[in-house]
């Protein structure tokens, strides 16, 4: 079954499957990037000075890039529109046409965001199996490097990803995989998309942590726009030298943006305000999981972060329990065979009690209350 993190594309019209009014109160944990930006969010947007950033002249622009790579140990930061986006520039940055990067077989560089390297940059991509951790075998990495030989693509590139499927990756795997990126010869990306929730979870101060996993890699990209609940916006980070070229991929790429700070402000609102708080998605879904644990009709997985992913037993589908849910105003994604739940900073404690009694209801026949 593949790790996902991804979010699920059969989510559109969630309550086309409602017969009647839907419930006064839905709790969405489709996914992290549900959430909408709060009053204090809103009032910093809307107050932000602003420049034209292609030109670098938006200050707002310029704050969060330097914030976050100062907060992250690395010399500059490029903002951009989104994960998927930076991910992107990236392997384009690092890579040219013909050369190839070693990724897992479910993460988002490979398999969530359309292909972006073959298709726009002509890198190849090596899929390798997850180990049951989310890991990749580092003998697989290893035996996945080509030779110097024109038979065969060039390999340059490892991505891996932290978290992957609600998991945080071990920071000595980290430190193991890079270094043995690096004995070969090749470059290293994170997608860091929830770079903090692996943070949090590690203990001690997220900023510390953060910035111990990233100090493994070349170059990272951070997500705002899921946990920490910026309505928009990632930042790619790097070395200087590898920044300014990976500004000119984001200018082919059409992501050029001119007054960003509008958006800019959101995500450093965010960064600021809401990394801490992570700690309360991870500890709702850690309840929602206990709460579920003994249900009949479905299989839980204890909660590592802040997603909770269950298999439906045999006789029921992930699309009819994902239904039956919906109906009661509980929504979440759907998988073949499995089901996720994504918990965020617009769900509290007592949506996470009904969500429970919801589920208990609708895989045990219970009235609704």
């Amino acid at each position: 079954m593949p790790i996902t993190d991804a979010t699920d594309v059969s989510e559109v019209s969630e309550f086309s499957e409602f017969s009647g009014d839907a419930p006064a109160r839905v709790v969405d944990l489709r996914s992290d990037t549900v959430t909408r930006p709060g009053d204090a969010m809103r009032q910093a947007m809307a107050e932000a000075p602003v420049g034209d950033d292609v030109f670098k002249e938006d200050p707002t622009v310029n704050a969060l890039q330097e914030r976050i790579a100062e907060r992250l140990g690395f010399e500059a930061a490029l903002f951009v529109s989104s994960g998927t986006q930076s991910n992107l520039i990236a392997m384009l940055t690092h890579c040219g046409r013909g050369d190839e990067y070693i990724a897992g077989e479910s993460a988002h560089v490979y398999r969530w965001e359309g292909g972006g390297a073959a298709v726009l940059g002509g890198i190849q991509p090596n899929p390798l199996a997850h180990r049951a951790d989310g890991t990749l075998d580092l003998a697989d990495i290893a035996a996945a490097v080509k030779p110097d030989d024109p038979h065969f693509p060039r390999t340059r590139l490892l991505c891996l990803e932290n978290t992957i499927g609600g998991r945080p990756i071990p920071l000595d795997y980290l430190r193991a995989a890079t270094g043995l990126a690096r004995d070969h010869g090749l470059s290293t990306h994170l997608d860091g998309a929830r770079l903090f929730n692996a943070a949090v979870a590690a203990g001690g101060d997220p900023f510390e942590q953060a910035r111990l996993i990233a100090g493994n890699f070349d170059s990272v990209s951070v997500c705002f726009s899921k946990g920490l609940g910026a309505p928009v916006g990632s930042t790619l980070l790097g070395s200087r030298e590898f920044i300014g070229r990976a500004v000119r991929w984001r200018k082919a790429l059409g992501g050029g943006m001119r007054q960003a700070g509008v958006v800019a402000a959101g995500a450093l609102y965010a960064l600021e305000h809401h990394v801490p708080r992570l700690a309360d998605d991870h500890a709702h879904a850690a309840l929602f999981a206990e709460g579920l644990k003994d249900v009949p009709g479905l299989v839980v997985e204890p909660a590592q972060t802040n997603m909770v992913f269950a298999e439906p037993a045999p006789g029921l589908t992930a699309d009819e329990v994902r239904a039956r849910l919906a109906r009661r105003g509980v929504l979440c994604g759907a998988y073949p065979g499995r089901l996720r739940f994504v918990f965020h900073l617009d769900i509290t404690r007592e949506d996470t009690e009904r969500a429970v009694r919801m589920v208990r209801e609708a895989l045990e026949g219970t009235p609704t209350r």
